[in-house]
């Protein structure tokens, strides 16, 4: 027979079955608190350590994607029109995904939402509300949605956008008063991250100020005590290379009475290739840069229409920059050209300033510089003047005078051998006379300007030539051209070049040449290359007959070939008189 008592023992058992349930689960709800605000603690820790603006960013992203469970993160950076997405930063979306889906979002839609309504927006199925209009093909599938903006002071930064909470769940409260949290702490890293940067760049600018500095006095130290042109040219060209962190640097000077700029220097990456070459200051970057007076840069130098193809010396490079090495309009002495290699960023607007800055001062320091040549030319001319004047006014009166009372003595020697003695003394003082006036008239000439030089003829002949070829010829000039190369071998060299580029655009039907004029190693040549039809061998011969006899005549020779590449090659070399 059952006990009657029973029942009434089981009912308080089974209530506290229930209790300790229920304790149970509030110790293991505490527990989950704890724990996920031990892992806030850790995320505000986390991203307040980062300094780099782009690091932080991304350490936030993760964060919130670890807090909330979220399978899909992302963080939106607001544009300066307060209205679109400047950037975005994913995380759970792969490089493949990424690329299959297209250009990042610009702030429509959901997205949008958050932007025009800063606040949290926590949707169960993102589809259902009004403003969502779908996703780009290849997107992931999303339903549940957490967006909270980010601010830094009264600023909205961006927005923190959560999709896809694991286990099909939607976000709840929770989760959106963790993500308001982090938004928080976010804000503060941020700004942090901004001032570190700030910091930075201040720093970089002050040391790259000294470092131009250093450079500018380290150049008018160099032409202040007395260097050579060439070497400051050169550096300018290194310390320009240093200062922009490129990996070619160039230094173009005009030539006299040409319109042409011709590259005294370059230094880096394949350099050879630019050394010695005269560009045009129409259509060209340094040329645009020398006539404007002002800063011209290109985004990729190999795909420029303002850069020659011929000859090919820009292949590993990208970004560059010219800049004119003067104070201002009217006052370009020539261009300063740096470019780095391909794939490397673009030429700043700070950098660009920088440069400028730097050109100035190297252009005062050579105006320095030659205000003091100058004034050492002046000093000298005025010493010529002098002795010129005190060998005239001096020497030549006391000569002659001597020479006048010899001649009125030789009239009393009544010595047939000796009077014929002092009159030959007489001869010898009027000879010595004559000389000392050829040495006078020396010393009072002075000498020719650059306009006559035989690299200003070279490009002039180039520049007259140029129409009539319909198209310009590259030049390249190497060599101590007009140190050299005397003036009667100097008048053959431009014959020869006039010659040569008449006949080809006479006959050869090219559409490129190339001219290098070469001094050195006890000669001069000058070799002219086209692609045209070359020459054939029925033709008429009587321009290459007299640039032969030229050559011939100065103790040189004509050479006559055709490349495989078709048209002519005409080297003319001349032996160099020995000094």
């Amino acid at each position: 027979m059952a006990n009657p008592e029973e029942p009434r023992v089981r009912l308080p058992q089974l209530r506290l079955d229930e209790l300790l349930e229920e304790l149970q689960g509030r110790i293991n709800a505490a527990r989950g608190t704890r724990d996920r605000v031990h892992s806030l603690l850790e995320a505000v820790l986390s991203i307040g350590r980062e300094l780099d603006l782009e690091q932080a960013l991304h350490a936030i992203v993760e964060s919130a994607a670890a807090l909330v469970d979220a399978e899909y993160a992302a963080l939106g950076v607001i544009g300066p029109d307060g209205s679109s997405l400047s950037a975005f930063h994913t995380v759970g979306v792969t490089g493949e995904q990424i690329a299959e889906i297209g250009r990042y979002p610009q702030g429509h839609g959901i997205l949008g939402e958050v932007i025009r309504h800063p606040r949290p927006l926590r949707l169960e199925k993102i589809s259902q509300h009004p403003v969502s209009y779908g996703f780009p093909p290849h997107h992931p599938p999303i339903n549940s949605f957490l967006g909270v903006p980010i601010r830094i002071r009264d600023q909205v930064f961006g927005n923190l956008y959560l999709t896809e909470k694991r286990g099909g769940l939607a976000f709840d409260e929770e989760d959106e008063a963790v993500l308001s949290t982090l938004a928080v702490a976010a804000g503060v890293a941020i700004e942090n991250a901004r001032l570190y940067e700030d910091v930075r760049l201040r720093e970089r600018r002050l040391l790259a100020n000294e470092r131009r500095l250093l450079a500018n006095a380290e150049i008018t130290h160099s032409l202040m005590s007395g260097s050579e042109r060439t070497e400051a040219l050169k550096l300018i060209a290194e310390r320009a290379r240093e200062l922009m962190q490129s990996a070619l640097a160039a230094v173009e000077m005009p030539v006299a009475g040409g319109g042409s700029l011709a590259v005294e220097i370059a230094v880096g990456l394949d350099a050879e290739a630019h050394r010695s070459l005269v560009l045009p200051l129409s259509g060209t970057l340094m040329g645009l840069a020398f006539s404007a007076a002002a800063p011209v840069a290109s985004a990729d130098v190999q795909h420029d229409e303002r850069i020659s193809p011929e000859p090919a010396r820009f292949q590993r490079l990208g970004p560059a920059l010219a800049v004119p090495i003067g104070t201002g309009e009217g006052d370009v002495r020539g261009v300063v050209l740096v470019a780095r290699e391909a794939e490397r960023p673009v030429f700043s607007g700070k950098e660009t300033e920088m440069l400028q800055g730097f050109a100035a001062q190297a252009a005062i320091a050579m105006e320095l510089a030659e205000r003091r040549k100058d004034a050492e030319q002046i000093a000298v001319l005025q010493d010529r003047d002098r002795i010129a004047r005190d060998l005239h006014d001096l020497a030549i009166q006391r000569i002659s005078a001597t020479g006048m009372t010899l001649q009125s003595a030789g009239r009393l020697i009544e010595h047939p051998e000796a009077a014929e003695r002092v009159l030959r003394a007489v001869d010898d003082l009027d000879e010595t006379i004559k000389i000392i006036r050829s040495a006078i008239f020396g010393l009072r000439a002075r000498p020719g300007g650059l306009e006559d030089s035989l690299r200003a003829r070279i490009v002039r002949v180039v520049g007259e030539e140029t129409p009539a070829l319909g198209f310009a010829p590259g030049v390249r000039m190497e060599g101590l051209v007009d140190t050299d190369v005397p003036r009667e071998v100097a008048d053959h060299v431009v014959a020869v070049l006039s010659e040569a580029l008449a006949n080809i655009a006479r006959h050869a039907q090219a559409d490129r040449v190339q001219v290098v004029l070469t001094a050195g190693g006890h000669e001069v040549t000058s070799t002219v290359t086209d692609n045209g039809v070359g020459i054939p061998s029925d033709g008429r011969r009587s321009g290459l007959r007299n640039m032969a006899e030229r050559a011939e005549q100065l103790g040189g020779h004509l050479d006559v070939s055709r490349p495989d590449g078709g048209g002519a090659t005409l080297r003319w070399r001349v032996p160099l008189p020995v000094t």
